[in-house]
Order: C-alpha cells, then sequence, then structure tokens
C-alpha cells in the first residue's frame, strides 16, 4: 500500500515560505496504529507561524503540516482493539510519547518533554491519510459534522487553559487578550463557566471581533482598562493571554485585579522588556497552559455534540488541501478566525 500516493502540505525547510503541495506515499501503519482517511483539517496559528518561519519550536523537515483534523479509520494494526474500519474519529496531537516519562504516567504526557506531535515533529493530516497512534483516537458522534469536529484540538487548548488552569467562577470578570481561534474559544469556554466575558484586540483584528460578537462577547479595540476597571476599579478576575506575543503579558498585568489570575496560553519568542514586579506587588497568580490530555478530550467532544460549545461562528470557508495558500493567506491577514481544509 505504500506505493499509493496523495497531495499533501508540506513544509520543507526553515527558510520563510517553505510550504509547497508535493505528493507523499501513503504511511505504512505499526501493530498499534491506524490509518486515517481525513475529512476535514483545521488551518492553526502555528501552521501559519511555520510557514512565515517565525516559530518557537524545533520542526523536523520536510514534514505534511496538519494537527487538528477527523475522519474515518482505513486500516487498523493487528493489535489494535475496540475500533473498526469506518468508525468516525478524531485524533489528539501527541503523535509521539514516553509512556514512561514522570509526566506521561500521571495522565500529563501533553508535558512530556519527548512528545512530538503531527505537523511539526512527523507528518500531520493537510492531506488524505495519516498514521495515528490508537491511543490518540476519540469517537466522534454522528450529529458532529467532520467541519466541526476537526475543530476539537483547538477546543481542548481552550478548555484546558480556562477550565483545568484557571480559576474561574459563576460572576467573575474574564479579559480575553488576541481575537484568533484559541482566543475567541476561551473566551466562550469563559462564558460557559459563568464569566462575564470582554476580547480585546487591535484595529487590524476588526473583522475578527465582529464574529466574537456572534458569541454575546463585549468586544474591545484597543485600550480595556475602563472596562476591566467598571465594578470596583480593581481589574477583573482573569485575564486569558491568548495573543501569541510576549509582550501582552504587559497588558493582562495592568487589567488584572490584586490576586487575581493570568493565564496565558499564547506564545511568542520574543523576550520581555519590562519588569515583572507587578506580579509580586498585586499578589498574581501566572499561569502557563499548554495542549490537553484525554480527559478534556472527552469533555470537548461532549460540548460540541450536544452544541453548547459552538464552532461554527469562527470557520471562515473550506478549502481543497491544494488551495492551502489562500487559506493560510486569509487567516494571516486576518480575515476570517479558521480555515478548515479537505483532502483531494
Amino acid at each position: 500500500m505504500g506505493s499509493i500516493k496523495s497531495v499533501a502540505v508540506v513544509n520543507y525547510s526553515e527558510v520563510k515560505g517553505s510550504v509547497e503541495i508535493r505528493e507523499v506515499e501513503q504511511p505504512v501503519i505499526g501493530e498499534d496504529e491506524v490509518l486515517l482517511e481525513v475529512a476535514n483539517v483545521g488551518v492553526c496559528g502555528s501552521d501559519l507561524h511555520q510557514w512565515t518561519s517565525d516559530h518557537s519550536w524545533a520542526v523536523n523537515y520536510p514534514v505534511v503540516l496538519g494537527h487538528e483534523f477527523g475522519g474515518h479509520i482505513a486500516q487498523m494494526g493487528k493489535r489494535v482493539a475496540d475500533w473498526k474500519e469506518g468508525d468516525r474519529v478524531v485524533s489528539e496531537t501527541a503523535a509521539v510519547i514516553d509512556q514512561n516519562n514522570p509526566m506521561s504516567r500521571r495522565g500529563f504526557y501533553n508535558l512530556d518533554p519527548n512528545r512530538k506531535g503531527f505537523g511539526y515533529g512527523v507528518n500531520g493530516a493537510m492531506t488524505k491519510y495519516v498514521k495515528v497512534p490508537a491511543r490518540c483516537l476519540h469517537r466522534v458522534p454522528d450529529q458532529l459534522s467532520f467541519e466541526e469536529a476537526c475543530l476539537t484540538e483547538p477546543c481542548c487548548v481552550a478548555y484546558n487553559a480556562v477550565v483545568e488552569n484557571s480559576r474561574i467562577k459563576p460572576g467573575d470578570r474574564v479579559v480575553v487578550i488576541g481575537p484568533g481561534t484559541i482566543g475567541i474559544l476561551c473566551a466562550a469556554v469563559a462564558q460557559l463557566c459563568g464569566a462575564e466575558v470582554a476580547i480585546i484586540g487591535l484595529e487590524a483584528d476588526k473583522k475578527r471581533l465582529e464574529i466574537a460578537k456572534k458569541y454575546g462577547l463585549q468586544t474591545i479595540i484597543g485600550d480595556a482598562s475602563e472596562w476591566a476597571k467598571r465594578t470596583d476599579r480593581m481589574g477583573v478576575d482573569c485575564v486569558v493571554d491568548a495573543s501569541g506575543v510576549s509582550d501582552s503579558l504587559k497588558i493582562a498585568l495592568d487589567l488584572v485585579r490584586p490576586k487575581g489570575q493570568i493565564t496565558k496560553v499564547g506564545w511568542g519568542p520574543t523576550p520581555l522588556g519590562f519588569s515583572l514586579d507587578p506580579i509580586v506587588q498585586k499578589n498574581v497568580t501566572l499561569q502557563g497552559s499548554f495542549s490537553h490530555n484525554w480527559p478534556v478530550w472527552e469533555r470537548v467532544i461532549a460540548l460540541l455534540a450536544s452544541g453548547s460549545l459552538n464552532v461554527k461562528p469562527i470557520i471562515g470557508g473550506v478549502w481543497p488541501v491544494t488551495d492551502w495558500l489562500e487559506a493560510f493567506e486569509k487567516m494571516h491577514h486576518h480575515e476570517i478566525v479558521k480555515s478548515v481544509l479537505k483532502p483531494v
């Protein structure tokens, strides 16, 4: 089967713009893996960062991009149990982990330093077939379309940041920095937790902020101080920083109330150029949040299937993988929040 070829979106070097359509061999699966026929794959901000070469993680070039995906099981390794060909599934991103690592053994394999993900560490899903360890699979209910289900992964990033790693309670006031996919989903999940939520962006984010309004969010361009200090002039209970720029932490420090929390889920390679003393002075909790694990995926799929968490408003279009450049550019220029690709 290895002689069958499909077109794929391949990131082939660290030079800026080094992404193109190439033919790739159909993967050969191992005993504990499945061959997944991809139905849809979401474009992530990290795919864009690899395309523009301003990422801050190691990439195994050349690599097929894409880690937000779902589809049908086409073939199973001989040790794979509890699945069958044709099953509708989505896949977690932790393609390679050390199962004996202390973090993995505690269930936090997302924090295993040896972890390698689809789309940078191993070949991802912007193609027709991808091989996936069976441990990564989750069942997709029939009522959930793959265009929505392929966005389970960014929803899990948001759920892990807001529910697992933040202390948000009903009645809290929350500011989210950055109206990209993760920012809008973090804001939506914070609303599910009972918070009053505002999301802030720049002038260039106007179109994305209009989409955020579909979630009933308060949207702010620029300075959010007035909104943050409206009730008792102390600031908000939690700031979720999803901007992907290190300097936005300064904004978070200004907006958070004493004894509040900042949860940082966006990241950028640029060093900070300011003092972190306000963390001490305000007695603030600064919390990082990275990736997700099995129980988060199960909970998010249930929320998506029930309609409690709706990703339809952020989907700006579906393109064939051969039109990847248009899909990437529309996100890069902030015309839309999320592009979805479909294999050909």
